[in-house]
């Protein structure tokens, strides 16, 4: 896949390591595609994987080159599992066909395709879940060092307090571990508002129970600068370059 940018910055750098801030593609990939005489740097083609982009100066990722890896934006429905599913479960990839296709897509997967969720929902969350075989992608969104947002809607029952509140983003541990900071917030009535940089299994649920609160419903609706927007449940579409590039490579 042809990929072409324009190199802003102030000072020189070394093109596989642009080209991995950038999110086209890994450290490693970028120097695959060099050897394989794919890149060039304002026509000129680049031989040595060493080679620094100069401010103002355009380089070309030629066919053949890119992200070949597919990844789909789902709307999982509850009663679906994203992961591994037992006996009986329905796994998210299950509902990626075709009359349930919103754009195009390159493929449609079957039964055979390898797709893991990155930053799996719980069979009883919906919600914003993305499916991929992207290693590159995977890294930026539940890598160790991820720093991404994910956002979440939490209806629950129990009485709402401001202490409550400040205890859900502060203060709270979780099998013998202190929680990251979060932001938790009213939205109005019994829905709230979490947006959480970690995610450990059941997390908000286990959250919401240790002040005393129900969860009756979650649905996630960001991850970074990706929304789930106006996909209806149980639709899904195909992850778009420029979305993949601000997930891998964030704006500060």
């Amino acid at each position: 896949m042809a990929w072409t940018g324009r190199y802003e910055a102030a000072e020189p750098q070394r093109v596989n390591k642009w080209l991995g801030q950038s999110g086209v593609c890994s450290r490693r990939e970028a120097e695959d595609f060099i050897a394989r005489g794919l890149v060039s740097i304002d026509g000129e083609t680049v031989t040595d994987t060493g080679r620094k982009i100069l401010p103002g100066q355009t380089l070309t990722l030629a066919d053949g080159g890119g992200p070949a890896a597919l990844s789909v934006v789902l709307h999982k429905p509850m009663g679906v599992v994203s992961a591994q599913p037992e006996s009986g479960q329905i796994p998210a990839v299950r509902l990626l066909t075709r009359p349930a296709l919103v754009g195009d897509s390159p493929a449609i997967p079957d039964r055979d395709t390898r797709l893991a969720p990155l930053g799996r929902l719980d069979m009883d969350s919906r919600g914003l879940l993305l499916l991929s075989d992207d290693g590159v992608l995977a890294k930026a969104i539940i890598g160790p060092e991820s720093d991404l947002e994910k956002e979440y809607l939490v209806r629950v029952t129990g009485r709402i307090t401001p202490e409550k509140i400040a205890r859900l983003c502060h203060g709270l541990s979780m099998d013998g571990r202190q929680l990251k900071p979060a932001s938790v917030s009213v939205v109005e009535g019994q829905e709230l508002r979490f947006i959480l940089k970690e995610g450990r299994n059941r997390q908000i649920r286990r959250m919401c129970e240790l002040v005393g609160l129900h969860v009756m419903d979650l649905v996630r609706i960001r991850i970074g600068t990706l929304r789930l927007g106006d996909l209806e449940e149980g639709r899904w579409r195909v992850l778009g370059d420029h979305e993949r590039a601000m997930l891998v490579s964030p704006p500060v």
